[in-house]
């Protein structure tokens, strides 16, 4: 007699977008952590601090989970007048509420990277996509601001036969409290990027650093990457 699967032991698979950054990478252990069947996804845009992949690596190897790092590097020189993918541009410094921020805005990223990851949702049979918008982006970046999320959402319900759901958990929270939930959760803050230079250490003035420096005080924990953030 053929053994019936139990239905409630299969896991419902899901697409985790990590950038090797402080809230892509709480948001892939806050969604292991509800029990889904994860597979985390990278993107190459030939960005300055593409050091952050080797933190993605990193977190998703200790994890057990797999990851793969899409090489779309050679779309970087459509994706110009941003400092992020311009290296005539510097990298701006200050916080995240003055205008100069705008300069790191990488033109159409989020709706290229999602169209990929929702492909890849698609092929995988997964049923969410998730991505670590939150919302002290909101007032800097078009493509992560609860609009963009719910059109964007809508249009991947659409794009094919089988259904995925786009997820951004934390659109509501600020990065403080993205930290305060990572400590619940027991994520090593120590394996992620944020600095926007990508050097050896963390540069302290980028608007990155700034808002990863806010968002440890307001958790009243020391980021482990030391006094250099």
């Amino acid at each position: 007699m053929q053994q019936l699967i139990n239905k409630n032991s299969i896991k419902e698979k899901s697409v985790v977008i990590i950038s090797g950054g402080l809230d892509s990478t709480t948001l892939l252990y806050d969604i292991i952590s509800q029990g889904y069947d994860v597979y985390a996804l990278s993107f190459n845009y030939n960005q300055r601090h593409k050091k952050e992949l080797l933190y993605a690596q990193k977190t998703c190897k200790k994890l057990g989970i797999p990851h793969k790092i899409v090489d779309i590097s050679n779309l970087n020189e459509l994706l110009q007048g941003s400092s992020l993918t311009s290296s005539d541009i510097s990298t701006p410094h200050g916080k995240y509420d003055e205008e100069s921020m705008k300069q790191t805005v990488v033109p159409n990223r989020n709706m290229i990277l999602l169209s990929i990851a929702a492909g890849y949702a698609i092929s995988l049979k997964a049923t969410k996509l998730f991505y670590g918008a939150h919302s002290g982006d909101h007032s800097v970046y078009p493509d992560c601001r609860p609009e963009f999320i719910q059109k964007l959402k809508e249009t991947i319900a659409i794009a094919d036969w089988h259904k995925v759901e786009l997820l951004a958990p934390y659109s509501d929270m600020d990065k403080g409290d993205i930290v305060i939930r990572g400590i619940e959760l027991k994520v090593p803050y120590q394996d992620t990027w944020s600095c926007y230079e990508g050097g050896d250490i963390p540069c302290s003035k980028c608007g990155a650093c700034n808002e990863r420096a806010e968002a440890f005080q307001k958790a009243e924990i020391k980021d482990p990457l030391g006094e250099n953030v």
